[in-house]
């Protein structure tokens, strides 16, 4: 059995984990990344649609803070020492050019996220970093003599250890051996079902929609605003996925049931969208209903929404009823959640290290001194948008800076 010393033990190459190796070598550490895959950063290689969304531009922590449905408040004080806007100077003083859509979300210039992954890989070989792929840890205890880790054929001795393996319950279940509570990770970004009839043959339709979610049992709804896209399996796009994110525990406890509410106008005040309606019926009498829609809602959809709120012919015959029942339809269509979809959205998950267990100031375990935990490993997830990733970079700048402290300038032993 070989046996190898290291000074820092990082378990997982992604976002965090990389990032944080880079922060503590840079220091003066000597470090070694073990990731159980065969390629780091994957999940960096495929966010943003292979774009890589490395973040969002927002320059107020607090503000970027309330994009979490879970850590909001430790991430506010996280951010406080490595934001977006750090980030940001940091890929340009690595020479990666960067660009800002008009949603917010950050962009390599290139649009491809190897430029990233690239830049990540070649900044951690040149501050000295050592990267085990397809290194599985197996089991993680603490001693007076620091940590032991046991991979398959391998037993590797460690002063600090960073848990980063993101969403997987193998590393979970490390830190729960070690006396961490661990918060069930459940998808929290994804799509659901609705079979109803309104969305039946509408696949591809995208409409500006707000959302209320409700899953089924739970007192409370939540709410969230942007396009809605129909699919063959019921709905998707960034609504659905923001309003998805903050209901994901009382959706996961609900088995994926609830009630979707879809206020296809959310442009329109009531008042003002009634107006709206009973002046197309004064300037267009003759005219199908069908035939004019709604500004903003696609003709098809239109279509169905009408004929829910039975509305037919042309609009002189639509009494004030019926524009009251048209109203109703628009602002307030009740759809049943079946499931959750096939996908989730680049697999975040909440759920992981109770966030209580942790100092953020440092990343480090209150229960086990030495112990390091960031990224998607915590009870921690943001909306999509860049979010997540934000949260990955800063918590491995804060860890792997931390992890460095006691060790800069130490004799390493190898």
């Amino acid at each position: 059995m070989l046996l190898a010393m290291t000074r820092v033990a990082i378990i997982g190459a992604g976002a965090a984990g990389m990032f944080a190796a880079i922060q503590a070598a840079q220091a003066g550490a000597s470090v070694v990344v073990f990731e159980a895959g065969s390629k780091p950063l994957a999940k960096v290689a495929i966010s943003g649609g292979g774009r890589c969304n490395v973040t969002h531009d927002c320059v107020d922590p607090v503000a970027f803070a309330e994009r979490y449905p879970r850590g909001s408040r430790e991430l506010r004080a996280a951010f406080a020492h490595f934001q977006a806007s750090d980030l940001m100077q940091w890929f340009a003083g690595a020479g990666v050019a960067l660009k800002t859509e008009a949603d917010g979300r950050v962009f390599p210039t290139s649009d491809d996220s190897a430029t990233i992954c690239d830049i990540i890989r070649q900044t951690a070989r040149q501050a000295g970093v050592v990267l085990r792929t397809q290194h599985k840890v197996r089991s993680l205890s603490q001693s007076d003599q620091g940590f032991s880790l046991r991979l398959d054929q391998d037993l590797v001795q460690a002063d600090r250890v960073l848990l980063a393996s993101g969403g997987a319950r193998q590393g979970m279940a490390l830190a729960e051996g070690l006396g961490h509570r661990i918060m069930d990770p459940v998808p929290a970004l994804f799509t659901v079902r609705c079979r109803d009839t309104l969305l039946k043959d509408l696949s591809g339709i995208a409409s500006p929609a707000r959302l209320q979610v409700q899953a089924q049992g739970a007192k409370h709804s939540h709410s969230a605003e942007g396009p809605l896209l129909i699919t063959h399996w019921g709905l998707s796009g960034p609504a659905l996925l923001k309003a998805s994110s903050w209901a994901a525990r009382d959706l996961a406890a609900a088995g994926w049931k609830g009630t979707l509410t879809v206020d296809w106008c959310p442009q329109w005040p009531e008042h003002d969208l009634r107006q709206r309606l009973r002046d197309l019926r004064s300037e267009h009498p003759r005219k199908q209903v069908a035939s004019t829609p709604l500004a903003g809602i696609p003709r098809r959809l239109w279509e169905r929404l009408i004929e829910r709120a039975g509305l037919e012919g042309v609009w002189a015959t639509a009494s004030n009823a019926i524009l009251e029942q048209l109203l109703s339809t628009l602002r307030r269509s009740s759809l049943a959640i079946t499931d959750k979809g096939p996908f989730s959205e680049e697999f975040v998950v909440c759920g992981g290290v109770a966030r209580k267990e942790v100092d953020w100031r440092r990343m480090e375990s209150r229960l086990v001194p030495g112990l390091h935990i960031a990224g998607e490993a915590l009870d921690q997830d943001g909306l999509t948008g860049g979010f997540n990733l934000q949260a990955a970079w800063t918590t491995g700048w804060i860890a792997g800076r931390a992890m460095a402290q006691p060790l800069a300038g130490s004799v390493c032993s190898n």
